[in-house]
């Protein structure tokens, strides 16, 4: 299984994040959990100072951007 952490306090590009993932997940039938993590304190242990952030088993895989949905998938699988 995979885990998903998005990262970010709650912006506009946070929010577009967290659906895009959580779409993706459904589409592909991803066996995934997904959490939101707004606490700055849990986001600063991932040593991340721009967000959005996409943390996927506890590997930082994106910050500071929101990807497309290819993007996404890709770091996926």
């Amino acid at each position: 299984m995979t885990h998903i952490k998005i990262l970010g306090t709650g912006c506009q590009k946070c929010k577009t994040l967290t659906n895009l993932v959580k779409n993706i997940v459904a589409e592909n039938n991803i066996d995934a959990t997904i959490e939101k993590v707004e606490d700055i304190q849990e986001i600063m242990k991932f040593s991340v100072l721009t967000t959005p952030a996409l943390v996927i088993n506890n590997v930082v895989a994106l910050k500071g951007s929101t990807p497309s949905k290819e993007e996404i998938l890709a770091f996926l699988k």
